[in-house]
């Protein structure tokens, strides 16, 4: 399908939606046995930009008998056009609908594209519920974050991936093809797949409630599938499949350079962090693969920039290593390394200078709470001197501007802590005056404020949030705090940590209320322009919900969670140990100094996260 000229000419940045990229995979689609689409439910600049969507993507389309393409959210002007014309959603590489597909991959990143998902099928002509689907619709499939409590969307996915996805992807196609050559029947497949480790089935598990609206039982129809669905690692990274090249955007993206992935996990104990849990063990990659791997993006780019990703790049073991072996050649090449997620207890005067070819006059630290009891509590394990020895770092090598992540609504905070946020960046500020070799310009420290959401699997998952009124007012206690010009403060909307809040520990009942937010015309929730708290209530309460049940009630010790079917390795007991921990204020070291039991280590195989248990 080709989008009408006269119809891109009325959409704003119409190359979204032409395709031909330089890079993309084009087969002949009657000589593949599978055809699968990866659909990302955001616009096209943040789809283009996700790591993961471009490792799967060489997976699938490495394989002869397949072709993957890719999908995107069309942005409001476009979606107006394609209902005024008629025009189902297509996929880019051939322009053909989605609903000619056999499977449709969405990357599920964060809880407010759920509304973009429903968007999408409905766009694509697809009924929305899987208990509607045929044996002629495609397999609607979902993998990334938000999996990891799948409850709220399970009604309109037919299976879920739970963990890393390059190996049960194949697995699954692999499935799909035998299925399709003797005959393809849904629920047969279905069932098959629920059998594959790391594949979750919704419409094979059955909830039961309590009479307080708590859950009593989660039970699978069949005694062949699993109770518990454990989630799937890649255990040698240095192994894993890696994309030769890769499909580039013809307008900016939100990630215009190389992403080099440097490990997964985390040897943190972050207390808020779901990301430093489900990924754990932590896995590194080697120097050397690392290196090959970034000359091949290089030369399949051209980018000027290579970020080095992972949870927190200053913990990789070979930090110095890694970027001396790549300031070998990339000097050469005018590309600039990026250290993002930087901790200011590594951060040092070496790895200051190795990244000062970085075209920016800032750099970002997050010490997440005010004062160092709070800072206890979610064991971020940072002190302030540690925070302004960072900072001063910083100057000496020209740098005038800082930007410090924190949170407010943590469990235990009080204004006494919001107050010592303020003073923390004072702090920075007479650091830098205190710093002989500062630049000649005004320094400045940006302060930006997220809500604290819990999120399943952390040692904060049975917390309340803050309710509505008590965010708003800590947010405006710190506002009125801070009166010096060389201070900024931002924070996030309030109103949108809650509905993330009631989404990521919601329970099956919640897919009604999406259902109600769609035919609302709720979409892209994540965007200030067209988030509707309004819609929100008004999807809650015609639904019969009461978000409160979910954002801002703790719940129990005992009580069986939402999410209590998936095995990530790390225990509830760990979790719990961690909460009893951060009521003392007491801090846990992290797993590189002890192995703290959290359970996951032996998902790593010989690689084990744990120096301790490695001998």
């Amino acid at each position: 399908m080709k989008i009408p000229e006269r119809i891109l000419k009325k959409v704003e940045k119409p190359a979204r939606y032409t395709g031909g990229e330089w890079g993309q995979t084009v087969k002949d689609k009657n000589a593949v046995d599978v055809r699968f689409a990866f659909c990302f439910p955001d616009t096209y600049e943040i789809g283009m930009s996700n790591l993961g969507v471009r490792i799967l993507y060489h997976v699938l389309n490495s394989r002869e008998d397949t072709w993957a393409e890719r999908a995107y959210a069309p942005w409001v002007d476009m979606e107006a056009a394609m209902r005024e014309e008629g025009i189902p959603l297509w996929a880019h590489e051939s322009g053909d609908p989605l609903k000619e597909f056999d499977i449709l991959g969405f990357s599920i990143q964060y809880e407010l594209c759920y509304t973009n998902v429903l968007n999408m099928l409905d766009l694509a002509g697809i009924p929305l519920l899987s208990s509607e689907r045929e044996n002629g619709d495609p397999i609607i499939m979902a993998g990334g974050p938000c999996t990891y409590n799948a409850e709220p969307i399970a009604d309109y996915f037919d299976l879920c991936m739970i963990g890393e996805g390059e190996e049960v992807i194949d697995e699954l196609v692999s499935l799909y093809k035998e299925h399709k050559l003797r005959g393809f029947d849904r629920k047969a497949y279905l069932h098959e797949a629920a059998k594959i480790e790391g594949v979750y089935v919704p419409s094979l598990y059955t909830p039961a409630y309590n009479e307080d609206g708590t859950l009593a039982s989660f039970t699978p129809l069949y005694d062949d599938i699993p109770v518990k669905i454990k989630k799937r690692i890649i255990k040698d990274l240095d192994k894993s499949p890696f994309p030769t090249k890769l499909v580039m955007p013809f307008i900016e993206t939100v990630q215009d350079k190389i992403t080099l992935e440097v490990y997964r996990g985390c040897i943190r104990g972050c207390r808020f962090c779901q990301a430093g849990v489900v990924w754990r063990p932590v896995r590194e990659k080697s120097v050397e693969v690392l290196s090959e791997q970034a000359k091949v993006l290089s030369d399949a780019t051209g980018y000027d920039e290579m970020t080095l990703s992972s949870l927190s790049i200053s913990d990789y073991s070979c930090i110095d290593k890694l970027t001396d072996e790549l300031l070998k050649w990339t000097d050469e090449r005018k590309i600039s390394l990026s250290l993002p997620s930087l901790r200011v207890d590594s951060f040092t005067k070496e790895l200051m200078e190795k990244i000062s070819t970085v075209r920016t006059g800032s750099l970002t630290f997050a010490p997440e709470a005010g004062t160092q009891r709070l800072r206890d509590v979610i064991n971020k394990n940072v002190r302030k001197e540690d925070l302004l020895r960072a900072c001063r770092v910083a100057f000496e090598g020209g740098k005038s501007q800082v930007k410090l992540y924190f949170m407010q609504g943590l469990p235990t905070e009080t204004n006494e802590d919001l107050d010592g946020i303020r003073e923390l960046a004072q702090s920075v500020i007479a650091e830098y005056y205190a710093t002989p070799n500062r630049p000649k310009k005004a320094p400045g420290v940006t302060i930006s404020a997220a809500c604290f959401i819990p999120k399943p699997f952390t040692a904060f998952q049975w917390e309340a949030q803050c309710d509505m009124e008590t965010l708003l007012e800590k947010q405006k206690y710190l506002d009125a705090q801070i009166n010096d010009r060389k201070i900024k403060y931002n924070y996030h909307d309030a109103k949108v940590s809650r509905i993330e809040a009631v989404f990521a520990r919601g329970d099956r009942r919640l897919n009604r209320a999406l259902a109600e937010a769609h035919k609302r015309g709720l979409r892209f929730d994540g965007w200030d322009e067209h988030f509707s708290y309004e819609g929100w209530m008004a999807s809650f309460e015609a639904a019969g919900i009461d978000p409160s049940f979910y954002a801002n009630r703790a719940f129990g010790e005992d009580e069986l969670l939402p999410w209590d079917y998936i095995d990530i390795g790390v225990t509830k007991e760990f979790l719990l140990r961690e909460r009893h921990r951060a009521y003392a204020a007491a801090t846990t070291r992290n797993c590189r100094e002890t192995c703290n039991g959290c359970g996951a280590n032996h998902l790593g195989g010989e690689r084990s996260c744990c120096p301790s248990l490695k001998k």
